[in-house]
């Protein structure tokens, strides 16, 4: 019984566990015509640690788009594949290629990029 999690505490965040996650999620995205968000993070890094719960939120008020977190110690490929340099980045995806990038915890600014992306979704798909 203790190992149920109390249903509030899901997450809308996936982490990525290996590049082969990261390949599967780009291309579910790109097949179901989903926009990405995606965290690079670090557990050393504490701004990037402290964007965490933000991201969560932003998960939770934008159902629409896939969330990913990927830790740049755990699955370097990625990381390294998407130039990835310093922490946090975001990426903003669509069709699985790039199209825009947030280096550094700003959560108005990364807010206001996401949600542009979402609605060019929504004219896109319209």
């Amino acid at each position: 019984m203790e190992n149920q999690e109390p249903e509030e505490n899901k997450s809308r965040v996936v982490k990525v566990e290996s590049e082969e996650s990261w390949d599967f999620y780009i291309s579910q995205a790109t097949t179901q015509g989903c926009p990405v968000v995606v965290h690079f993070t670090a557990a050393w890094c504490i701004p990037s640690v402290a964007m965490n719960q933000f991201f969560e939120e932003l998960a939770s008020n934008y159902p629409d788009a896939l969330f990913l977190t990927v830790d740049v110690d755990e699955v370097k490929a990625v990381a390294v594949k998407m130039e990835v340099k310093a922490m946090p980045t975001f990426l903003l995806m669509k069709e699985g290629a790039q199209v825009d990038r947030l280096v550094g915890a700003n959560p108005d600014e990364i807010r206001k990029r996401i949600d542009a992306l979402v609605q060019s979704f929504r004219v896109y798909v319209a």
